[in-house]
């Protein structure tokens, strides 16, 4: 079974949103081991501007990615994906013998060079952007989505 593991920069603070990725993190037992780790958001105006935050909040995404992990930044700027290519990716790096899943999301400053250095692949959810807590969502929903679309299960349509 694979392991999925989503990082994300910030917390949720409202309940709705804890529900909601609490809703998927459940549905996705049955097909996934997955986690969702959450790191602490750097205030620029603390940190020196949003260039040393986006560094700061780096190094921590870094420190927590393991070696053996594939890594995939969730990006603006990354590839588009579909919900059969996300289904299709998860499915082939699988089958390509990767065991670990990392997704990342980066804080409301973006991420830093040596964050996309790292990554093995970089996708966009599409070229609007997302607030942190509902990007987080949409993640787990795709992920639920695209398990159901490799088992071909009533959901996707």
């Amino acid at each position: 079974m694979l392991h999925v593991r989503v990082i994300c920069v910030g917390a949720l603070k409202e309940r709705f949103w804890k529900d909601a990725c609490a809703e998927y993190v459940k549905r996705l037992a049955p097909y996934a081991h997955l986690s969702v780790e959450e790191l602490s958001d750097v205030d620029p105006a603390r940190a020196g501007g949003e260039a040393q935050a986006r560094e700061r909040e780096g190094e921590a995404i870094l420190r927590v990615v393991a070696p053996g992990e594939f890594a995939i930044l969730l990006d603006i700027g990354g590839k588009l994906v579909s919900s059969p290519d996300i289904a299709h990716a998860l499915e082939e790096l699988a089958l390509d013998g990767v065991n670990d899943v990392a997704l990342i999301i980066g804080g409301s400053c973006g991420v830093s060079d040596a964050v996309r250095q790292r990554a093995q692949a970089r996708w966009s959810l599409g070229r609007i952007t997302l607030p942190h807590n509902l990007a987080r969502v949409v993640l787990l929903e795709q992920i639920y989505r695209a398990f159901k679309i490799q088992r071909g299960e009533p959901y996707h349509k």
